[in-house]
């Protein structure tokens, strides 16, 4: 029973998320009881006795207030700071981090690794790695949740979110989604597998795959993409060579970097910011597409390297 109370700590977040859901729970409970007990305290000692006199008398003192107000504040400010250390390296996925590709759907989750190994209601990931997973629904607001590793996070549909987490130990944990999406619900979860670095490439490579990369250069000229996005002189749309990560301004004025939210909206919804120099001219895929199929473009895209472009 208490595994589930308390989880073992499998990642580098559970030993400095843990020490923080401590010491708020232990800090809330003493000034609940504090606060509680003189509630208790003031409302006997002072509570009306017949024939007994008590005139009220008007009490002011600057320094109370300020203990009461300074005290409290610099508190809130510091559990405020602590909390926000952590939530920018929550945020923040290191550089060189394995990428894996979730999609929720109504009650299962769907996973592909980088090589287009795919998997449905697991997760295998090699240990002492950082693992960023990029995840979207499909169709209603899910949760990823892994409670050995302390990340949780909304999948949203039309939307890309993501988690990332580094596994400390090998083993197996469990997963599950956190937000309430149908009948099925509970039932809509799933194991991590945490495995040596060579296991885990063994594993890797024990099935017939095709890789997001190749599946998003297939749909990219399958659907015609190539023709405006050629990079030629005169092309309808931008060149697409060395755009993830880069700044891109558009029509407005306004400059944005073209990370994996931005692509995909330029994909589903490309009206919405249109590049400096071009025209409102490319249709909605929103209703043509899969939310793997915008995975896999927006992959593909990402591979696209300035070096290639130039050439």
């Amino acid at each position: 029973m208490l595994k589930y109370i308390f989880p073992e700590q499998a990642s580098t977040f559970a030993t400095r998320v843990d020490p923080m859901y401590y010491f708020l729970v232990i800090f809330s409970a003493l000034v609940c009881v504090g606060i509680g007990g003189l509630i208790i305290y003031f409302a006997v000692r002072y509570r009306k006795i017949e024939g007994e006199n008590r005139p009220s008398k008007a009490l002011h003192s600057i320094a109370l207030e300020l203990t009461w107000t300074v005290i409290p504040g610099i508190g809130g400010i510091a559990i405020f700071a602590w909390g926000a250390l952590l939530y920018n390296d929550f945020a923040n996925a290191p550089e060189g981090a394995l990428e894996i590709d979730v999609v929720g759907k109504q009650w299962m989750w769907k996973v592909q690794h980088a090589n287009g190994m795919r998997e449905v209601n697991d997760l295998h990931v090699p240990v002492g790695r950082p693992v960023k997973i990029t995840m979207t629904s499909q169709d209603v607001l899910h949760d990823y949740y892994i409670p050995a590793f302390r990340v949780k996070h909304d999948v949203v549909p039309g939307k890309f979110t993501s988690i990332w987490f580094e596994a400390t130990k090998t083993g197996e944990y469990h997963l599950f989604c956190a937000e309430y999406c149908g009948t099925e619900h509970s039932l809509m979860g799933g194991t991590v597998y945490v495995m040596e670095p060579e296991d885990y490439a063994q594993w890797l490579e024990g099935g017939p795959k095709t890789s997001p990369q190749e599946s998003g250069q297939f749909l990219f000229e399958q659907r015609g993409c190539v023709t405006c996005h050629s990079g030629a002189s005169g092309a309808r749309g931008p060149n697409l060579m060395g755009v993830y990560g880069s700044t891109v301004t558009l029509g407005s004025g306004d400059e944005v970097v073209a990370d994996e939210e931005y692509l995909r909206e330029s994909i589903m919804q490309p009206a919405l910011r249109v590049v400096d120099g071009f025209s409102p001219l490319m249709p909605s895929f929103s209703n043509q597409l899969t939310e793997e199929d915008v995975m896999d473009l927006v992959a593909y895209i990402k591979s696209l390297s300035a070096e290639e472009g130039a050439e």
